[in-house]
Formats: C-alpha cells, sequence, structure tokens
C-alpha cells in the first residue's frame, strides 16, 4: 500500500514506515498529509477524498551545503554564496482510506547499553603494569671533545 502526499510544493510516494525530508515545517509530534492517490494494490491508483496520511515528526536539521557561483565574463564579477535548505524529517505511521486503516509497524525501543565495569577494572591493571614495567632514564650520553689544530 503506498499513497501520493504533497508536503512543501512537492509530490512524495510513501508507504507505512517510510521516513522522508519534507521542506520545514512548523509543527511537532503528529501531523497530517491529505493524500492526492492512494494505491492498495500494485497498478491501481484511485483518488479519494477521505483519504489521509499520518507522520510523525522525527527532527528538523539543515541540508548539505551547496554552492551558488555568479560569473560573468570579461567583467571581473564573481560572487560565490553558499546555502543550506531546513528540513523535517517525518516518519508515516498510518494511511487511511476508505474505512481501512494500514499502520507501519512499530519501532523497537532502544536498550541503553550496559556500562563496561570490566573494562574499566583491567584499565587501572594495564596502568599498573605499566608502571612496574617502566625502565629507568639512564643518564644523557657525554659527546666527545674535538680535537683542536693549532695553526702554525
Amino acid at each position: 500500500m503506498y499513497a501520493v502526499i504533497r508536503a512543501g510544493g512537492k509530490q512524495y510516494r510513501v508507504a507505512p514506515g517510510d521516513v522522508i525530508r519534507v521542506e520545514k515545517l512548523g509543527a511537532n509530534g503528529q501531523i497530517e498529509f491529505p493524500a492526492l492517490a492512494v494505491s492498495s494494490e500494485e497498478g491501481q491508483v484511485s483518488k479519494q477524498a477521505d483519504a489521509r496520511v499520518v507522520g510523525e515528526v522525527l527532527n528538523e536539521g539543515r541540508g548539505a551545503k551547496i554552492l551558488v557561483f555568479h560569473y560573468k565574463r570579461k567583467k571581473q564579477y564573481k560572487k560565490l554564496r553558499g546555502h543550506r535548505q531546513a528540513f523535517t524529517a517525518v516518519r508515516i505511521t498510518e494511511i487511511n482510506s476508505n474505512g481501512q486503516s494500514f499502520k507501519a509497524p512499530e519501532l523497537p525501543a532502544k536498550e541503553a547499553k550496559p556500562k563496561k565495569a570490566k573494562a574499566a577494572e583491567s584499565e587501572g591493571d594495564r596502568v599498573e603494569a605499566k608502571a612496574s614495567t617502566a625502565k629507568k632514564k639512564s643518564a644523557p650520553k657525554k659527546t666527545a671533545k674535538k680535537a683542536t689544530s693549532k695553526k702554525k
């Protein structure tokens, strides 16, 4: 199942569970898009007035820098500017049409990694071992004096 939505002047083909980057939206949490077309089976697309797509805002950010260079030959005119487009990442959670609801599978909860107590103990052992095996520094070597020759 997929749907075609419009956001930020562009159209996107989305399915439940997809993550898309749209033009920056001022919304947080849940957001709803009107569906332009819905397909329940491959090859069959229909337009339904009551169809809607629900998504959840994941994060906001800015894209990669694009360099804009203006140049006029023989006129000594050059201008270089950069631009970073703002975006909102949206995860499509549900597509509703004709009383049917297609939902994305729930994301598994991330578990916090346990602290490595064993590694911290072994690191302390390593420091002690290095201290005991460290060599004593020997005195710096003296250089031999050069023989001077007398001029006659």
